[in-house]
């Protein structure tokens, strides 16, 4: 929506810092002012986040974890512990929702809110913001920045800029002053591509870009892009916050050291990504019916293979097993560098769940036991931590790896 000088700055952007190098850090209290950066610890991993210590050697999301420890050799590295993470922002989200209904989660650690209907009583969109920060840091230990705006564009845009564990608010009718000079970069779908072009037509500012014609920016970028670069140029964003957003699926891969040859130990990957897939399920109080496993060989050739239930299921052994019965029909011989399980077409569990065969293993009773036995054991780990309880092929999986 175009800004209304009349308005308040009413929608938020809120982004929890660093979030799962800080979540570690409320685990383990010792890793506080230290580099801790979290991702996959082998040779192919990729850092998944880094504290602020970490980032200041230039470490940052997504970078080859290899070259993580060259730029930080003395960085404390944890492989990620979703579950902890999860349960976390699930705490944040809570405490938005208490705020406002409108609330629209984007990933684990953001999410958009529309305040306009309890400025009443809560106050302007700058009180509110500030709200929400003391409320998460006091109830959860995280520090939280919010961007504050008239368009959900703008809002993300200071909230990137308020990082981190800051706040920044543009009130209406500042709107344009405020993104002239900021960089084209700034603009939600400007890569490296769409950047070139632009540079080729003298825009380097989006006050640069704002000045343009539409019809030339068509012209450089294409007709949607010019058109949708145009619009936000000039803060126009006529998206709402729609708390209409639900999970779709949930999945857990792993990129291996090696390449993995053996049927066998591929199975035991399996067995730990359904654990994951299933605990995740029932966490979110969610059953999926498809389930999808992905391969990816050495070649970084990628195949994917699906399998549709009868009734859904959130238990981890049936998950498993429809994993093992999907790499049955792939050729495996040339090795395989990652291996990923997700579940999808997700629902509420139902009262009772009906009767399905999976290669002879007989459910029904048998899988309410198994649940049953699961969700004890989701206890358990929630209790004691994620190594309390483990399967017997994981256990010699880790004996032999020691």
């Amino acid at each position: 929506m175009a800004a209304d000088p009349g308005a308040d700055a009413a929608i938020l952007h809120v982004d929890l810092d660093a979030f799962y190098a800080s979540v570690e850090v409320l685990l383990d209290p010792a890793l506080a002012g230290k580099p801790v950066i979290v991702g996959g610890l082998g040779n192919r991993g990729v850092v998944s986040a880094a504290s602020y210590e970490a980032r200041a050697y230039g470490v940052h999301s997504a970078m080859p974890m290899a070259r993580a420890r060259r730029a930080c050799p003395h960085a404390v590295f944890l492989p990620p512990r979703f579950e902890h993470y999860e349960t976390k922002s699930r705490e944040v989200m809570t405490i938005l929702r208490s705020i406002t209904p409108l609330v629209e989660q984007l990933s684990i650690d953001e999410a958009f809110l529309d305040v306009k209907g309890v400025r009443r009583h809560l106050g302007t969109g700058r009180e509110i913001a500030a709200h929400i920060r003391e409320r998460v840091y006091d109830e959860t230990r995280l520090a939280i920045s919010v961007g504050v705006a008239t368009t959900k564009f703008l809002a993300k845009v200071v909230s990137d800029m308020a990082k981190p564990n800051g706040m920044l608010v543009v009130e209406p009718g500042a709107e344009l002053d405020f993104l002239r000079p900021l960089p084209v970069s700034k603009l939600w779908g400007v890569g490296p591509a769409t950047l070139a072009k632009l540079e080729r037509v003298g825009a380097h500012t989006v006050g640069d870009v704002a000045a343009l014609p539409e019809s030339t920016l068509v012209s450089a970028v294409g007709n949607a892009s010019g058109r949708h670069l145009h619009a936000l140029a000039h803060n126009r964003d006529d998206r709402r916050v729609t708390p209409t957003r639900v999970t779709k699926s949930i999945g857990a891969e792993e990129t291996f050291p090696r390449d993995l040859h053996e049927r066998s130990e591929l199975h035991r990957e399996i067995v730990r990504l359904a654990d994951k897939v299933g605990a995740r399920l029932r966490q979110g109080n969610h059953v999926a019916r498809t389930f999808t496993l992905k391969v990816r060989f050495g070649d970084f050739s990628t195949i994917t293979r699906s399998r549709t239930l009868p009734e859904a299921t959130a238990t981890s052994t049936l998950i498993a097993g429809v994993a093992r019965e999907l790499l049955a029909s792939i050729d495996v011989s040339g090795g395989l560098r990652l291996l990923g399980v997700s579940a999808s077409q997700l629902t509420e569990p139902q009262p009772a769940q009906g009767v399905f065969d999976l290669d002879g293993i007989s459910e029904g009773d048998g899988d309410d036991r198994r649940a049953a036995v699961e969700r004890a054991v989701d206890a358990i780990r929630e209790r004691f931590g994620d190594r309390a309880l483990r399967a017997a092929t994981l256990v010699n999986m880790n004996e032999e790896q020691r």
